[in-house]
């Protein structure tokens, strides 16, 4: 089974060329890349957030595989479940599964289900495969789609894939798919996303969920994120860096209501 594109043509281009044309513009790569061992980025069009996506992007080492995590929009599907279909395809190819880690994965967490119905229309990991691509056109993937975990939960799936990540001899990352603040005003937004990203610059899964929480942070993808912080822990991740924070205010230049994008890299 393939998974074919949902949202081609909507959230970025369905054409290769003009696509390509427009990583090419996003993906910032500095000449000093970092081998990081995961990820944040956001996952709106990549009009309104790509330059962020592609910003943090540009500062990686170009990955072998990535296991892709993002939350569950459509509440399809199981409610912790992983793709072993053949592949994801885009407008720039297919980016064929690492059936070996997703395999291992399944057997490593009980509660972790096989579903393809919950990433069938679900963007927040789509729109990461083509920044992917850029970087490395043959590139495996290992997509999670995530709805509610407890903590215990998240440290069991976290332990999971940094097992996986160990037994693999190649350069493997974890890529958190996540916006922060959804449609408040632009300093609301700001000021809040701050204190989920303090939380994760700390590499503390915990406390980001307790802020987010306490402080009705509408973070999307605050599980996908709390996994990966424990995951990348797990695999020797010592520290985390901000590469640039910005709202959909400053593209559309309408403060009132905005979604807030971070561009986080742990290593």
């Amino acid at each position: 089974m393939k998974r074919t594109p949902a949202v081609a043509g909507y959230f970025y281009s369905e054409n290769k060329e003009i696509l390509m044309s427009e990583l090419k513009t996003l993906v910032k790569e500095k000449e000093e890349k970092i081998k990081v061992k995961g990820i944040v980025v956001p996952h709106a069009g990549y009009m309104y957030s790509g330059w962020v996506a592609g910003q943090t992007y540009g500062t990686i080492y170009p990955p072998e595989v990535a296991f892709i995590i993002g939350p569950n929009h459509t509440g399809l599907g199981k409610e912790v479940s992983i793709f072993i279909g053949e592949s994801f395809v885009t407008p720039l190819g297919e980016a064929l599964i690492c059936k070996k880690l997703a395999l291992k994965l399944l057997e490593e967490v009980p509660f972790l289900e096989e579903d393809p119905l919950a990433h069938l229309h679900e963007h927040s990991l789509e729109v990461q495969v083509p920044f992917l691509q850029y970087l490395n056109p043959k590139i495996e993937i290992v997509p999670l789609c995530l709805g509610r975990l407890s903590l215990e939960e998240i440290v069991t799936l976290g332990k999971g894939i940094a097992k996986c990540i160990k037994q693999e001899n190649r350069y493997v990352i974890v890529v958190a798919s996540s916006d922060f603040s959804h449609y408040v005003p632009h300093e609301v937004a700001k000021k809040k996303d701050f204190i989920a990203i303090e939380q994760i610059l700390n590499l503390s899964e915990g406390g980001l969920l307790h802020v987010v929480q306490k402080e009705k942070i509408s973070m999307c993808g605050v599980i996908p994120v709390a996994v990966t912080i424990y995951a990348c822990k797990e695999i020797g991740a010592k520290k985390a860096e901000l590469v640039v924070y910005a709202t959909s205010g400053e593209v559309i230049r309408d403060y009132s209501s905005v979604v807030g994008y971070g561009g986080i890299i742990i290593y």
